[in-house]
């Protein structure tokens, strides 16, 4: 009861105490005249704990050190970024619990809302404004600590609330109630064989980030998951190189049962890493995927997509760039396919305060160019994000990378080191008029609805108080184009969904 208290008594802390939270991340105590005090900047929850005798001043030392010595990987610490899995352990530190068994808690709760809604099967609604509260819960037990064998169960629960009318959007992107997302196990070798490089072997459901998280990614804003069933290695020579390759079942999602793999359905690759120039950093992949689930084989996918990358990560003072390109072949049910994916983005951040970036892009996205010719060009995106490119996700998502000619830009600004501003403008086109836009079920198989899209203009606003806790606010209001006031596609829409449309978010995210 005590440890319950001290955790209900800390999420209140965290959400009412922030104040006292400045531009550094973590607080931390100094001795005067013989005395430990913390400064201005401590960590309302664990000044809680130090000063109830939850936790000594050694252990307050060793949770707040982020110098990264004290830094305990898990079992997916290779698959995917830190940041989905480093954070203060509240109830760990409370429980005095070993540098063997780790043990996290993660919420986060979004409220969205759109109007004017635009897809096919949206159109029983009557075109009401959707508003829904989606709500995301992770729970992390890893054993091992610094061990070369450890293991890892990550549940986790997703939900929507406010769905249950009609045409409200509800698919498995927003609902996949109590599920496994990873259970692994990992075996880490370093200096294999005295030669410096490190490699990993990765067994079970994993979620997986590789790259830039375009083709594949362990998603950050969608309400639910991709995750994987199968082996995954790594060999590495620190940050210098390294190199991947996996063989995976795709984990198919239900909102409700307990999600499966299908024996039918296979997805592998490989992922290289070169980091042997800053200004000139490569990546180069293979992914192969085979989809036979459908009985009837109209949509069996049957891919091979190969690609690279080349990009400069952001400095201040400095240019930056991002070049990539992906290639696909194949077959899509009794047809051929072949289609292509090319991004391209400039930015430079200025040495200045506020740190402003300044990027411009372009997308391109290859389409299907005449129905029921015997071959298919829509790109496939596979498993991968698109949030930090094309917008907000969740129940709002309209643009995927496919089918698509997308030219913007957009600016950064860094207030704080813990405020991120963003403005950002894109056009949308059609790369081909007679396919379909995206994945709302809209299309106009004689083009002559045209392939103007329209613009939109997002802003958001993150505050990351720390690692345990950050807020992300955003609006996107979409100018809808000439494509939507075609009698072919209104036909086909929810009533007013050629109508501009408005989206709004704001979410919160606590862990501990």
């Amino acid at each position: 009861m005590r440890i319950f208290h001290y955790a209900v008594v800390s999420a209140m802390l965290m959400l009412a105490g922030v104040g006292s939270v400045h531009a550094v991340e973590y607080g931390e105590l100094v001795q005067k005249d013989g005395k430990w005090e913390f400064k201005n900047t401590e960590d309302p929850v664990l000044k809680l704990m130090h000063d109830k005798h939850v936790i000594t001043d050694e252990e307050y030392f060793k949770v707040t050190d982020r110098s990264g010595k004290n830094w305990i990987e898990p079992a997916d610490a290779v698959l995917n970024r830190r940041r989905e899995m480093d954070w203060i352990r509240y109830e760990k530190t409370a429980l005095h619990l070993p540098d063997w068994l780790d043990l996290g808690f993660e919420n986060r709760t979004r409220f969205e809302s759109y109007d004017h809604p635009w897809r096919a099967n949206q159109a029983i609604g009557n075109g009401q404004t959707d508003a829904q509260i989606a709500l995301r819960s992770r729970v992390r037990i890893g054993l091992g600590g610094d061990g070369p064998v450890r293991f890892l169960f990550e549940g986790q629960d997703s939900r929507s609330f406010l769905d249950g009318d009609r045409g409200d959007f509800r698919d498995a992107t927003t609902v996949n109630e109590f599920d496994v997302l990873q259970l692994l196990g990992s075996l880490t070798v370093n200096n294999v064989m005295g030669t410096g490089l490190r490699t990993d072997f990765h067994f079970g459901r994993m979620t997986l980030d590789l790259g830039n998280r375009r083709l594949v990614a362990r998603n950050a804003f969608r309400n639910t998951v991709n995750s994987f069933d199968g082996f995954h290695w790594q060999l590495a020579q620190g940050n210098t190189w390294r190199i991947r390759a996996f063989a995976t079942q795709p984990v198919v999602r239900d909102d409700v049962r307990l999600d499966q793999q299908y024996h039918n359905q296979f997805f592998w690759g490989t992922y290289l890493e070169s980091r042997h120039f800053p200004w000139f950093q490569v990546d180069a992949y293979y992914f192969g995927l085979n989809d036979q689930r459908v009985p009837d084989g109209a949509t069996h996918r049957t891919y091979s997509t190969a690609g690279g990358r080349l990009y400069k990560d952001p400095k201040p003072g400095e240019p930056d760039y991002e070049i990539e390109t992906a290639w696909q072949t194949g077959r899509r049910g009794i047809t051929d396919h072949f289609a292509y994916f090319n991004h391209f983005e400039t930015g430079y951040m200025f040495n200045i305060p506020w740190t402003p970036r300044l990027v411009f892009q372009f997308d391109y996205a290859s389409g299907d160019r005449q129905p029921g010719d015997g071959q298919n060009e829509g790109f496939d995106t596979l498993f991968g994000a698109r949030r930090w490119e094309f917008g907000p996700t969740g129940i709002w998502g309209p643009f995927s990378r496919t089918n698509l000619i997308s030219p913007g830009w957009r600016v950064f600004l860094n207030p704080t080191p813990n405020w991120i501003l963003m403005l950002r403008h894109r056009a949308w086109f059609l790369a081909q008029d007679t396919d379909f836009f995206g994945n709302t079920g809209l299309r106009d198989t004689t083009g002559n609805s045209g392939t103007s899209l329209g613009h939109d203009l997002e802003l958001q606003a993150q505050w990351q108080i720390n690692a345990n806790l950050d807020f992300d606010v955003g609006y996107v209001h979409w100018f809808k184009g000439s494509y939507f006031n075609s009698p072919t596609i209104l036909a086909q829409m929810p009533s007013g969904g050629n109508r501009d449309s408005d989206y709004f978010y704001a979410s919160v995210r606590v862990r501990m």
